[in-house]
């Protein structure tokens, strides 16, 4: 192969793009913001027993409902349990079942939309027939019906999700690789000989992973509010389980006489997804070439 020729093989490069990605995102003013309160969200269920006063189960039952106080820094809820205690403990289901289900969810959607886009022709159109078919449904309503099928649990609402959530990944990803796989070193590397699979792995996908990251940031808080709201129907984590859609459920039901016992969770819930949401404004503003000459 010649040198000629194996320049043309080889990706375009972007000047230290990790780095001046890095730089872009601290400069965007709401994604800092957003980075700051998932960065204090991560560090509260790490380091839940060190934060928490109180175990989320331990119970005064000589202290129900109490108002906030020295003791009770959010007061109590309806069996007794501090409620502060709770939101804490809770931060740990609520980020794990976000992030762990957009996981999920963007690997299948990857993979999936790779392939369809890739090699085209009738695998495409079956591959997109049923993901349009998946994407018929309403998601919470999917996302609902599969929760009460498989039962209730961390573990059901993760997967209830990423059933769902591959299908706007493999959507993204196909119409990223069917202008990828056009671009002139994609086709220098398949007259050089390059297979197609080394092709698609190590070449197309790299580069068409751009708008999947800003995706996977915004879908984060999408998961945590879904698996709250499944929570708060009563089909997602149970008690006593902490969870900021259980407390948020408990909480409803006194939110006139203590409405400190759903404002406290609802305000984590819309915090975090808040928070995801200013982080995804802030990758898709440094990774659009348009906006930055990334490329």
């Amino acid at each position: 192969m010649s040198d000629l020729t194996a320049a043309a093989v080889v990706p375009p490069r972007t000047r230290s793009r990790g780095s001046s990605l890095l730089q872009a995102v601290l400069r965007h003013r709401l994604a800092m913001v957003g980075l700051v309160i998932i960065a204090l969200m991560l560090a509260m269920a790490v380091f839940a027993p060190w934060l928490a006063p109180y175990s989320p189960y331990h119970q005064d039952l000589y202290a129900v409902l109490s108002p906030p106080s020295a003791k009770h820094w959010l007061g109590t809820d309806n069996l007794g349990r501090d409620l502060l205690s709770r939101i804490i403990y809770g931060a740990r289901v609520s980020l794990f079942v976000g992030i762990v289900s957009t996981a999920i969810s963007s690997v299948i959607g990857v993979a999936v939309g790779l392939v369809a886009g890739f090699l085209g022709g009738v695998v495409d159109s079956i591959i997109m027939r049923v993901t349009d078919a998946f994407l018929c449904f309403p998601p919470l309503i999917f996302i609902l019906v599969m929760a009460a099928a498989l039962g209730p649990g961390i573990y059901n609402i993760i997967l209830s999700f990423a059933v769902f959530g591959w299908t706007g990944f493999a959507r993204i990803m196909r119409g990223q690789v069917l202008l990828v796989r056009e671009l002139s070193f994609i086709e220098a590397s398949r007259s050089a000989g390059v297979s197609p699979f080394r092709l698609m792995w190590r070449h197309v996908l790299p580069n068409a992973l751009t708008p999947i990251i800003v995706a996977a940031s915004i879908t984060v808080g999408t998961a945590i509010l879904v698996a709250a709201g499944v929570s708060f129907l009563g089909v997602g984590v149970q008690p006593p389980t902490a969870s900021w859609g259980g407390e948020l459920r408990v909480g409803f039901t006194y939110v006139q006489s203590v409405p400190l016992f759903s404002i406290a969770p609802g305000l984590m819930i819309s915090l975090a997804v808040v928070a995801f949401n200013f982080v995804g404004d802030g990758l898709r503003d440094a990774l659009d070439p348009r906006l930055k000459g990334f490329l």
